[in-house]
């Protein structure tokens, strides 16, 4: 599939087939792909992904997510997450393979960036996940699965549900499998001329 057919067909499904499954190996290669492939600032590589297959703990998760039936009915639920520490505790060792004066300015600069900001420190993992999630459903698509991009649900309940460690926040929930109705007709989309300016607003 070219890029711009995922591009278009990808649409956010709220109709799965519960009875449809994602091999085990399939889901690794998907997610490998995704963790492989996608960019992150300063190659921090923020996210943390739980994949959800008890269903049970789909069921729980589906509570506190305003009884969609995505979360339950899909083949593959994540909840993406991330890690606000990552770029204290792991810089290091992300940029270990690196030259040594590489090493110092990347390790330098992250320090110089994130510490003492923790506004900047939660935009950098939600522009993150945000990268990721798209590189994964359009992953998905291309793979002939539909998805579904979720932020439809309580989110301190979901982080009790989970037992979310302290340090991380929740980005979002991705919801892959097969969907059975056909996805809601498209919206008016902005023109180029009303969405791009140039230079200066």
């Amino acid at each position: 599939m070219k890029v711009i057919d995922a591009v278009k067909n990808r649409r956010a499904t709220k109709q799965f087939d519960a009875s449809f499954q994602i091999s085990s190996e399939e889901k690794k290669k998907l997610i490998e792909n995704a963790l492989n492939y996608t960019p992150s600032a300063f190659n921090l590589q923020h996210w943390r992904l739980l994949v959800v297959d008890n269903a049970e703990q789909r069921q729980a998760l589906r509570k506190v997510g305003w009884d969609q039936s995505q979360i339950t009915d899909s083949s593959m639920l994540i909840v993406l997450c991330a890690d606000l520490d990552v770029w204290e505790t792991q810089v290091k060792s992300i940029w270990q393979d690196a030259k040594p004066d590489v090493r110092d300015i990347m390790c330098g600069a992250v320090d110089a960036y994130y510490r003492n900001k923790p506004q900047v420190q939660r935009d950098e993992i939600m522009r993150s996940a945000g990268l990721f999630a798209q590189t994964l459903m359009l992953l998905a698509q291309e793979q002939g699965y539909d998805s579904c991009p979720m932020d439809g649900f309580n989110f301190a309940d979901v982080a009790n549900v989970i037992n979310l460690p302290s340090h991380y926040q929740i980005c979002l929930m991705i919801a892959i499998g097969k969907g059975i109705a056909e996805p809601y007709p498209r919206l008016g989309k902005m023109t180029f001329d009303q969405a791009v300016t140039f230079n200066k607003f």
